[in-house]
């Protein structure tokens, strides 16, 4: 399935915003105005967050200095978690970007220091090579200095240089020549400041640790100088442990703690609820959050698309007369398009002047990459426009998005046109672009193109990472090159890097796209052994594949197909031959077996007598393994369940993963199994409520949902029901713009939706004509393939529409310009549905055959039954 994966949890579950109060079901106008409220609202029982990894900042050195036992907070930070960092530095979070405050007018206080401080930083900068130069430079201008205000001059200014060591020397210095211990306390605290955001963070907590047992350092100032330095750093444990130190040591938090708590909250991955329960005890202290502290609250909601908590957060910072800067909205946005919910993201974009504050390359940058991940990928362009219009330059993050929508549309002319207008504006392609051409490529077929490019990349000293390996795998898997996988996977263990969750996420998505469930069971079964956790993607392509196997084949290019028999032949002799130091350790040899055997097996698309059996067996043992993992399923994993369930051969072998889903989910299973099974009115109500969950999502999972429960009830008979629910899609713009009275667009629904959804249409243009009204010249209906198809695919769908249309003596007729579209006139459609017996071929009745036939061992099974809610 290729939905895009929602926040891991699941859609039925309590969720406790909803006792919040806002604005519902904001309208699809983008030109209506949108009115955010402003009465007061509670933050108790906040959404959950799903946890991200921390991503440190610059590495520390290591400058070893004796742990004091009094402290245990301090613990040895975690080592960095990808040396990868320099990698990927090039695409920067829009988060991070806002960060930067872009617009915000700055405000300078009163220098404090004098001029000797200027000149003494001069002489520093000029005179002293090395760190330890800097002493005589001190030296010199000592008595000349005017105490602490002076020497944090220095410091902040050699700070914004980078030369940490040379502030460090001065810190010392400064430390040594005063002897008031309040005016060390400040200096301490000027020093773990400037570390921290220098990201030395190590440093910082020595210099702490230092003033802590001197007697300086146990101020609150310092103790959130240190907080802040291990939130800029990722490190939000560190920096809660810190934060409870210092208050089981009785000092109190002030407002610049709590936001620098918090803030380390947003820059960690730590869950919503927990920065909402340090924000309720600031203010049971009695502190006003200011600006800062809701921003850094709504970068928590970023990081999950905590979409409704953040608009939450921004009518309480309304309520409370905070004012919002760019930063507020840049953030708000970042969490609302990460929740897919694209029209209230242009709604608040389009407000964003009427408060004086005008989008930037950032907020441009966050909606577009929003409407992409989305699918939307017009409004996307449109956006672009817009962007250009008001002439605002696109950065580094812009282009390489503008670039990937070009490449997933396959418009490869423009996408190229985009790189060499992003060098001519001086901005050098970068791994995220070439990353986006390997994709777009690979996803059209053009394998030589990928090579290419591949190798263009590495001749430009741009070093391919973990995404660029795990896209080059996923790309030859899927078009079933597994020789040049292989090749692909030898090298990525070349240059020193190490399969993870990604990687193998890639490898059985590949499989499961060819139909060898089995084999991607193994690979699971050798990613968990490795110590690698499965995620829910993993286990959402192995569910959606079951089945596919029984009828597709492996993917071949055509260019690659007379070379088989040597792939096939070498494939295998090159595992046996290689040394020890190429084939590597046990996993790596395994996987590079598994390409081997694959492409050996290539040439063989002989079916399996006991496949089905083999494959309902391993499903269910990847559903026991989930259970054991204790891996939290999302929407998408309920519509692979159902999409498993329309390909089953029985009833029997359906009835066995509803129970699946029914452990997994009660109201998903109440409503799947309540309309197989025909029941009325009570089940209806059930569905209501749980589309009123999945309308939530982003459009493509949305619709990805309608479409996989269709389809179950189109396969067993249930027509009515599947023209019910698709019905229901429409009505709630699930497909958007799919339905007029000349044209169907069925580009995005699966085979089941589309016919339930012809019937319907075929219907509604009948009534037209009994009303007397005069049908459009030309009547078309549209299944995505043919020339300008939106969907990349073999032409299933159509041939579905093909046999329905002619089933049914539809005068259609393929168009001679696109394989894709059906047409006729309007006149002659008219004529037809005006014959006596075709009222009877539209409306659809149910074909209870397949499913009463074993309706009798569905029931048998434990509990299966329809589960109020």
């Amino acid at each position: 399935m290729a939905s895009p994966t929602p926040p891991h949890c699941s859609i039925t579950a309590a969720k406790p915003y909803k006792n919040l109060h806002y604005p519902q079901n904001p309208t699809k106008n983008h030109h209506n105005n949108h009115h955010w409220p402003s009465h007061k609202v509670s933050l108790t029982n906040p959404l959950p967050s799903p946890r991200n990894a921390a991503k440190p900042a610059a590495a520390s050195p290591a400058t070893s200095a004796n742990r004091n036992p009094n402290f245990p907070s301090l613990s040895p930070l975690p080592p960095s978690k990808s040396e990868l960092a320099a990698d990927f530095s090039g695409r920067r979070s829009t988060r991070f970007v806002s960060k930067m405050h872009f617009g915000r007018p700055k405000t300078t206080a009163a220098a404090r220091h004098t001029s000797t401080a200027e000149e003494a930083l001069r002489h520093a900068i000029r005179f002293s090579s090395d760190d330890k130069g800097i002493d005589s430079v001190l030296l010199n201008f000592e008595s000349r200095l005017c105490g602490t205000d002076d020497y944090t001059f220095l410091l902040r200014e050699l700070g914004n240089r980078g030369e940490w060591g040379k502030a460090i020397r001065c810190f010392e210095f400064a430390v040594r020549r005063e002897q008031r211990r309040n005016e060390q306390g400040k200096l301490a605290s000027a020093m773990i400041s400037i570390l921290g955001r220098l990201g030395q963070v190590e440093l910082a907590k020595n210099v702490f640790e230092t003033a802590f047992n001197e007697g300086y350092g146990n101020t609150v100032y310092a103790f959130s100088a240190l907080i802040s330095a291990y939130g800029r750093s990722g490190h939000c444990d560190e920096a809660i442990k810190v934060f409870e130190t210092m208050k089981s040591s009785g000092l109190k938090p002030n407002l610049v703690t709590y936001n620098a708590v918090i803030d380390a909250c947003g820059k960690g991955g730590v869950e919503f609820s927990r920065a909402a329960e340090i924000f309720d005890e600031m203010l049971r202290n009695g502190l006003q959050p200011d600006r800062i502290t809701f921003n850094s609250l709504l970068a928590v909601c970023g990081r999950g698309g905590l979409w409704e908590a953040a608009r939450n957060l921004f009518s309480e910072m309304v309520y409370r007369g905070v004012e919002q800067d760019i930063f507020t909205y840049n953030t708000l946005l970042d969490a609302v398009c990460k929740g897919g919910q694209m029209d209230l993201a242009f709604q608040i974009m389009s407000e964003m002047p009427r408060k004086h504050i005008m989008p930037n390359v950032v907020t441009y940058s966050t909606v577009i990459d929003g409407y992409a991940k989305a699918g939307r990928l017009d409004e996307a362009l449109n956006l672009f426009n817009e962007m250009k219009f008001a002439g605002i330059n696109l950065d580094r993050v812009s282009y390489n998005t503008l670039l990937s929508i070009y490449a997933k549309l396959g418009r490869f002319e423009e996408a190229v046109n985009v790189c060499k207008e992003m060098e001519s504006s001086g901005i050098k392609k970068d791994a995220v672009t070439y990353n986006a051409l390997l994709g777009g490529y690979g996803k059209q077929g053009k394998y030589d193109e990928v090579k290419r490019v591949f190798e263009e990349m590495k001749a430009e000293r741009i070093f391919p990472n973990l995404l660029t390996y795990s896209t080059l795998i996923d790309v030859y898997s899927k078009g079933g090159l597994y020789q040049e996988a292989m090749e692909v996977f030898r090298e990525f263990k070349k240059v020193g890097l190490k399969a993870d969750v990604v990687l193998y996420s890639a490898l059985i998505d590949a499989l499961c796209k060819n139909g060898l469930v089995e084999s991607a069971v193994a690979f699971l079964d050798e990613m968990t052994k490795e110590g690698i956790r499965p995620n829910v993607v993993t286990y959402n392509s192995i569910i959606d594949a079951f089945g596919r196997s029984a009828s597709a084949e492996c993917v071949i290019n055509p260019l690659y197909e007379t070379n088989v028999s040597k792939i096939s032949s070498s494939s295998l002799n090159v595992i046996e031959d290689a040394p020890e130091s190429e084939v590597g350790d046990k996993e790596d040899n395994q996987i590079i077996k598994f390409f081997g055997q694959l492409a050996a097996e290539k040439t063989c698309h002989a079916k399996k007598e006991n496949r089905g059996k083999q494959e309902i067996s391993c499903i269910l043992e990847v559903f026991q393994k989930m259970h054991e993992l204790d891996i939290k399923p999302n929407v998408v994993t309920f519509s692979a369940i159902l999409n498993a369930c329309s390909r089953c051969n029985s009833f029997e072998d359906a009835s066995m993963l509803l129970e699946e889903l029914r452990l997994l989910d009660n109201q998903v299973y109440g409503v799947a199994h309540g309309l197989l099974m025909g029941y009325g009115d009570n089940v209806w109500i059930q569905a209501q409520s749980l589309f009123d969950e999945v309308k939530q999502m982003d459009s493509s999972t949305a619709s990805a949902f309608y479409n996989a429960l269709t389809d179950m009830l189109w396969h067993f008979g249930q027509r009515r029901g599947a023209q019910l629910v698709v019905l229901e899609g429409k009505r709630r713009h699930v497909w958007e713009n799919m339905w007029s009275s000349s044209c169907l667009d069925l580009h995005l629904m699966s085979s089941g939706a589309a016919r339930a959804m012809v019937h319907a249409w075929l219907l509604n243009i009948r009534s037209i004509v009994f009303e007397g009204h005069e049908l459009p010249q030309l009547l078309s209906i549209l299944t995505g393939w043919g020339k300008h198809s939106k969907v990349v695919g073999d032409g299933a769908l159509r041939r579905a529409i093909e046999a329905l249309l002619t089933g049914m003596g539809a005068p259609f007729r393929v168009a001679k310009c696109n394989l894709g579209r059906f047409i006729s006139t309007g006149a002659v459609v008219a004529a037809w549905l005006r014959e006596s017996g075709t009222l009877k071929l539209l409306v659809l009745h149910d074909d209870r055959t397949n499913r009463d036939s074993s309706s009798a061992r569905c029931n048998q099974i434990s509990n299966l039954q329809t589960i109020p809610l």
